[in-house]
């Protein structure tokens, strides 16, 4: 058999597979953890920082799963499109006839997620329906010049829920015709006050990509330290999902 990734060596770093994995935000944060990471995105990606394949995610899971690859990893991270049946699209683009003509990557993605047999992870934005909210995450939870509420699905683990900081003040931007300046920056879209790249690497502590499209879709890697640490802490104590 040809083997798409180096065979593991005892006391090597667990694996990660990291889906729809743009330019990394979640991948850093797992790495930060104790993980080596493969990231898979159909769209090429200069800047990611590890193992890259350019591929289709689901076509790629499926065939690490019909291989028996897959057993090369130890967790699952995915992060498929969320503009399908997301009310922040819709609500927001409506007019535009946005949030109606993606589609719904999720539960195809959660369909294979549970073939693999291994834990995973699904992340999305608020608003994003038929996602569980087994961990929500804010960016006042680790200090940070954003807020970027996300949640996250666990697919055969747990991990505990951080308490929720009161936020600072508002997001810097305009707002309907009025300026409201504040904390924090807006890591999405251009204009209306928008951050500049610089002060999106600094708000998100993202400092390996300059591309405005990869910061504004990147989750801050704290997020997925976070997570990265708490599954391995639950590995290395033999806890069960």
């Amino acid at each position: 058999m040809t083997h798409l990734f180096p065979i593991r060596r005892r006391g090597d770093r667990p694996w990660l597979l990291d889906l729809f994995c743009c330019a990394g935000g979640a991948a850093k944060g797992y790495n930060w953890a104790g993980f080596k990471v493969v990231g898979v995105d159909i769209a090429p990606r200069p800047n990611y920082p590890f193992t890259f394949h350019q591929a289709d995610a689901l076509t790629f899971l499926a065939n690490l799963i019909s291989t028996g690859e897959i057993g090369r990893f130890s967790l699952i991270h995915t992060s498929p499109p969320c503009q399908a049946k997301c009310n922040l699209s819709v609500g927001t683009n409506a007019s535009r006839g946005w949030g109606r003509e993606h589609v719904d990557l999720v539960a195809p993605t959660r369909e294979l997620l549970e073939a693999s047999g291994l834990p995973y992870v699904i992340e999305q934005p608020n608003g994003r329906a038929e996602i569980r909210r087994d961990v929500w995450l804010c960016g006042e939870m680790f200090f940070l010049g954003v807020l970027r509420h996300r949640n996250f699905e666990l697919g055969r683990w747990t991990a505990p829920q951080l308490a929720h900081p009161k936020h600072r003040g508002r997001v810097r931007g305009w707002r309907h015709g009025e300026y409201h300046d504040g904390p924090y920056v807006a890591p999405y879209g251009n204009g209306g006050g928008k951050p500049s790249i610089a002060e999106l690497q600094k708000a998100m502590n993202i400092t390996w990509t300059d591309v405005r499209e990869e910061l504004t879709e990147a989750i801050p890697p704290a997020y997925s330290r976070y997570l990265g640490a708490a599954f391995l802490t639950r590995a290395r104590a033999g806890v069960a999902a």
